[in-house]
């Protein structure tokens, strides 16, 4: 017989789910998975209500709520684990995958035989250059116009350099595959740092939008209002979107 109880769950608000999937890896149970570039509660029976995925979600789409559920099963949840490292990539499910993982083949702009300079000079001013590497109080961040990239945009879009970077210190990041929340520390740099400006450049696929709501929330935590702009970049390269 089926016992169904009132206990704590998860509950996801499609509204303000962005598409990122941290919440999705975050969830060891796989009660969460990624279905049309929305995050979804799968199985109630594989919540087990402790919400290691409500740090994580950039855009506090999550929350906990009481109602009527099915209980943990954790038999259930072991299984599945075991299930899904037996089975071949090939013939897994990719319904939860995020859209922006899609394959797709990307013919070049330009004729290759235009792209010959191989003595362009680099605009990288300062070294780390990931998010969670920089230090917080880095002197080249006195008076910095602040570059925060999504790192694929760099690959995707051909004049990275020149467009964005020069005169600029370069941070980079991606919210899929880093389970960090980068607002903190963006908000201890603004804040402890003299920042005259930030851009913004992400691809457009769903889960890069976490490093917009990311450089957001930091910036109204740090009290300080600062010139920025967001710059949308397709998967073939070109500008689609500039803010």
């Amino acid at each position: 017989m089926v016992i169904i109880t009132v206990r704590r769950i998860i509950k996801i608000d499609e509204d303000k789910c962005n598409g990122c999937g941290i919440c999705a890896k975050a969830c060891h149970e796989g009660a969460i998975g990624m279905v049309d570039g929305k995050a979804k509660l799968l199985r109630d029976d594989y919540c087990d209500g402790l919400g290691d995925c409500l740090p994580v979600c950039p855009t506090g789409a999550i929350t906990f709520e009481e109602r009527k559920a099915l209980p943990f099963d954790e038999e259930a949840v072991l299984k599945a684990k075991k299930e899904k490292e037996e089975t071949p990539l090939s013939n897994s499910n990719c319904s939860y995958s995020c859209p922006g993982s899609a394959m797709q083949t990307i013919k070049p702009t330009l004729p290759q035989a235009k792209i010959t300079n191989t003595n362009t000079a680099s605009n990288l001013s300062q070294w780390p250059v990931q998010i969670k590497l920089v230090p917080v109080n880095a002197p080249y961040f006195n008076g910095a116009n602040l570059l925060i990239s999504a790192d694929c945009s760099a690959f995707a879009y051909g004049d990275f350099h020149n467009k964005f970077m020069k005169n600029k210190i370069t941070l980079i990041g991606c919210p899929k595959l880093d389970s960090t929340d980068y607002s903190v520390k963006l908000a201890e740099i603004i804040k402890n740092n003299n920042i005259k400006s930030i851009t913004v450049v992400r691809m457009e696929v769903p889960c890069c939008k976490g490093l917009t709501s990311s450089v957001t929330t930091a910036l109204k935590n740090s009290g300080k209002l600062i010139p920025w702009r967001i710059v949308v970049v397709s998967t073939d390269g070109k500008i689609v979107d500039e803010t």
